[in-house]
């Protein structure tokens, strides 16, 4: 049966929430959360690598919302809307077949499913922002065709 990846970013956010709170290692939330999805390969491997890649770049991800969320401290942020943040920044990343359109379109259904009325807004600013700032310095490194969504081109681009 093939997941889909929405279902599996779901799922993700999940483990990475139980991660977090509580201290078990990526490997078991991975076989006690996550093995359901292991007879669609590609699906599997998607949400593992996503998990695996949060939780490898964690300071790098908070460091980029930090920056982002003036007049606030990333303490203070909701875990859920945290975690959705990391997700998105992973993907515009380390993902580069994912277009960003898809990763802040699954970022603010996230955000709205699982945290705060508010969650999905403040998820697609910061995000817009993060994602405007890779691009700018040439980080944003996206493959295939039509990866680079023209809406959310500059003009000029």
């Amino acid at each position: 049966m093939a997941f889909k990846r929405r279902l599996i970013r779901e799922r993700v956010l999940q483990m990475l929430y139980a991660y977090e709170l509580s201290g078990n290692s990526p490997e078991f939330i991975l076989s006690d959360l996550f093995s359901e999805f292991q007879s669609d390969k590609d699906g599997y491997e998607f949400g593992k690598a996503l998990f695996m890649c949060v939780i490898e770049h964690v300071d790098e991800f908070d460091q980029m919302i930090a920056k982002k969320i003036k007049n606030w401290e990333i303490e203070r942020l909701a875990l859920i809307d945290k975690i959705v943040l990391r997700m998105g920044i992973c993907e515009f990343k380390y993902f580069p077949e994912i277009p960003p359109k898809v990763t802040i379109n699954e970022a603010i259904e996230l955000a709205k499913k699982f945290s705060t009325e508010r969650s999905g807004k403040f998820v697609n600013g910061v995000l817009d922002a993060i994602y405007n700032e890779l691009k700018e310095k040439g980080e944003l490194v996206k493959q295939g065709r039509g990866l680079i969504d023209k809406s959310l081109r500059k003009e000029g681009d």
